[in-house]
């Protein structure tokens, strides 16, 4: 099979369905990872309503977008994972990311509800919560942790890993292996979870 890629602005969601229908119609796709960046920090009282709007855009309407097209062929194919990217403030909102915390929740509750509706089809519905992780991401967050308390790198640093149990960041290949688990036949008979991947950070059981 040949491996194809598109780069799309998924704020542009035209033309997103529009790419997507493509590869669809030429080759079935049995696993999907809806992965987008996250909202930019700050309050959520502060936060302006277009915000929001962006957000719901680029995380809901663009996976929803995105799963309406590939559905019909895991159903048809009786085999399909759907593996959305979201956050630990499932579970417990993180100070500062007030837009972030409540797409998250809204995306996990998307999730779940696909999974209630298409179990029965073969077609399995998860979300991976990542904890603190050496991304881009990261970086940005300890930048404005570093602005906005007047600490050093290394106290912003230390102030995040406090929180972590394990005391270290994740990977980004300790994130990676969770994901190619949910995507792998052994993961038949899960779904509608949401699976930490946080060195122990949620304290919630």
């Amino acid at each position: 099979m040949e491996n194809k890629s598109i780069s799309v602005d998924f704020k542009n969601l035209e033309l997103l369905q529009q790419e997507i229908e493509k590869i669809v119609s030429s080759e079935p796709i049995h696993i999907l990872i809806n992965n987008c960046g996250g909202p930019a920090p700050g309050k959520l009282s502060d936060a302006d309503i277009e915000e929001l709007l962006d957000a719901f855009k680029l995380h809901i309407i663009a996976s929803h977008s995105i799963s309406k097209q590939v559905i019909p062929t895991m159903k048809e194919a009786g085999y399909g994972r759907i593996i959305n990217i979201v956050s630990t403030s499932v579970r417990q909102p993180i100070n500062g990311l007030g837009v972030s915390n409540t797409i998250r929740g809204a995306m996990a509750s998307w999730s779940k509800t696909l999974s209630l509706e298409l179990a029965d089809k073969g077609v399995t519905v998860n979300c991976i919560l990542p904890g603190t992780t050496k991304t881009d991401r990261l970086d940005n967050i300890l930048k404005s942790k570093q602005e906005k308390l007047n600490l050093t790198l290394e106290e912003a640093t230390n102030t995040m890993l406090d929180e972590i149990p394990m005391k270290r960041f994740a990977e980004v290949e300790e994130i990676s292996k969770a994901i190619a688990f949910l995507a792998s036949p052994d993961a038949s008979y899960i779904t509608g979870v949401n699976l930490q991947v946080d060195g122990g950070k949620i304290k919630s059981i």
